[in-house]
């Protein structure tokens, strides 16, 4: 990877994401395939000038389907990988700000 911005690709926005960032200061942003903890760490405190206590990954697998005719399996979207960043209780990030 060239730069720290192509580490993360975009935050991931949900209604379990959304209780993470109130109650358990975790936000969860999509990130690239080759990305690790360290990688992933040193992005966002770079980007969002914030302290980091704990990187959780999470490779989520591809959602599959079956075709009713032919009954073959077919892949619907492709997996990715997520990771869920712990901040420390005193910092947040702006991008969630919005969603409370």
């Amino acid at each position: 990877m060239t730069t720290i911005y192509d580490v993360l690709r975009r935050p991931l926005v949900t209604e379990k994401s959304n209780y993470q960032v109130n109650k358990l200061h975790q936000y969860v942003f999509e990130v690239a395939d080759k990305a690790n903890r360290t990688m992933v760490k040193d992005a966002i405190e770079k980007i969002f000038d914030v302290t980091v206590v704990r990187v959780n990954i999470i490779n989520v697998p591809a959602k599959r389907t079956r075709r009713a005719r032919s009954r073959r399996v077919a892949v619907r979207n492709a997996g990715y990988k997520k990771a869920i960043i712990t901040l420390a209780p005193d910092d947040r990030i702006s991008i969630f700000e919005g969603v409370e």
